[in-house]
């Protein structure tokens, strides 16, 4: 049997496990495309997490091929994938060997690459032959290795990445990449759903918190911790303790409801509108823009979702102050700007900071195709968000002071 090129499943710090979180991570380009597809499994195993989250996100229309692991009989693989039921059964095949599939649409690696900086190369180019263009490869590798194979596709995802999730809650924690070699075109975003992030950790069913305010949250009870050794007699160490809560809750992060309607423009922040204006900006080409400008207070989601489905093609930070971000003087404060290629032409968002946030997190690297609604980052304490829209083929829904919903609210409707 001709052996899949997936780098070896062990090494020096141990064997590695590729659980829940992670497996549903690896597969969230799959479960995110709502067209039918074809999907290709290098290196699964029965009872594997991965092949059970590929199977969960198979939709009607979709085939999975699965290539078994090097140390796992075709034979049981198929007998497992059978047991699953008919409907599994007729859109799972199993194939001895990598040889023998098809190119995909998708392609996942099940095993994670723990292999020399060769090896990794090796592995990348072996399964690249077997993506369709404008495919995706997701792979996954240790965080924390020496031998080269986390430092090289740490390389590859800035080169061609289109989405790189670090998995904490893992043994031992993961970085996925998902790989883009040949381009696709901006269409292709309005076929997808928000993608998965595992940046985003689950409290309830319909509430998370964003990763940085888990670690906003650690730091703060660490301090606590600390304050209370260093001086036990103290009340000091009350201070920190009690901000761990609000801190975290800053950082919250709910589940929103994404209109359907293919003409909505969604806002892209929780706030209250500031202005609804048309001007110019040479930055973004020639014509002139409708610009949507929300303020978002401490007591805001700060989390940023894109306003309409598109492709991102620049991304540039300008340089600027921290003034208030509800006053005039704020549209000259530092602020990240994520241009998108749309089916309606260009879109703009500006994540502006404001007197207290000064700090801007964004997440989508060009290249990489988002959703209507699609989570891209956020912004630390006070802010604004602006979306640019070519003011010839979008009409207005808000005005100032209409109070909005990230992800939820129709700001603006394509003409």
């Amino acid at each position: 049997m001709t052996q899949s090129p997936a780098v070896r499943p062990s090494g020096p710090t141990g064997p590695v496990r590729i659980g829940e979180r992670a497996a549903r991570t690896l597969v969230a380009e799959l479960a995110r495309r709502n067209d039918p597809k074809a999907a290709l499994l290098v290196g699964a195993a029965p009872g594997a997490a991965v092949l059970a989250a590929a199977i969960d996100a198979l939709l009607p229309g979709d085939t999975l091929t699965v290539v078994p692991a090097p140390t796992t009989d075709a034979a049981a693989l198929r007998e497992h994938v059978t047991a699953q039921g008919r409907w599994v059964a007729d859109r799972v095949r199993v194939v001895d060997s990598l040889v023998e599939a098809d190119a995909a649409e998708l392609v996942i690696a099940a095993e994670p690459f723990t292999g020399t900086g060769e090896e990794t190369r090796d592995a990348i180019d072996g399964l690249t032959k077997y993506l369709t263009g404008g495919a995706v490869l997701s792979v996954a590798a240790p965080v924390f290795r020496t031998d080269g194979s986390a430092a090289e596709l740490d390389r590859y995802g800035v080169l061609h990445g289109v989405r790189t999730d670090l998995v904490l809650r893992n043994s031992p924690p993961v970085r996925v990449h998902h790989l883009r070699f040949t381009p696709a075109g901006a269409a292709s975003a309005a076929q997808l759903a928000p993608a998965y992030r595992p940046s985003s950790v689950p409290l309830t069913r319909g509430m998370h918190i964003d990763s940085n305010g888990v670690a906003a949250a650690g730091i703060a009870l660490g301090l606590a911790a600390v304050a209370r050794v260093v001086r036990p007699k103290s009340k000091l160490w009350l201070v920190p303790a009690l901000a761990a809560a609000p801190v975290a809750a800053f950082f919250r992060d709910p589940q929103r409801d994404v209109p359907e309607d293919p003409s909505a423009v969604v806002a892209a922040a929780d706030g209250r509108v500031l202005s609804v204006q048309r001007l110019h900006d040479e930055r973004f080409g020639d014509g002139e823009w409708l610009r949507i400008a929300v303020f978002l207070s401490v007591l805001d989601v700060h989390v940023n979702r894109t306003p309409v489905a598109g492709k991102v093609v620049d991304y540039f930070v300008a340089d600027g102050g921290f003034v208030n971000a509800m006053k005039p003087d704020a549209e000259h404060n530092v602020a990240a700007y994520t241009v998108l290629d749309t089916a309606h032409g260009t879109v703009v968002v500006a994540q502006r900071t404001g007197l207290i946030a000064r700090r801007i997190v964004q997440r989508a690297p060009v290249g990489a195709l988002l959703a209507r609604g699609e989570r891209f980052g956020l912004i630390r304490f006070g802010s604004r968000t602006d979306v640019y829209l070519p003011a010839d083929a979008a009409e207005p829904l808000v005005g100032p002071g209409d109070k909005v919903v990230g992800g939820s609210t129709v700001i603006a409707r394509w003409s």
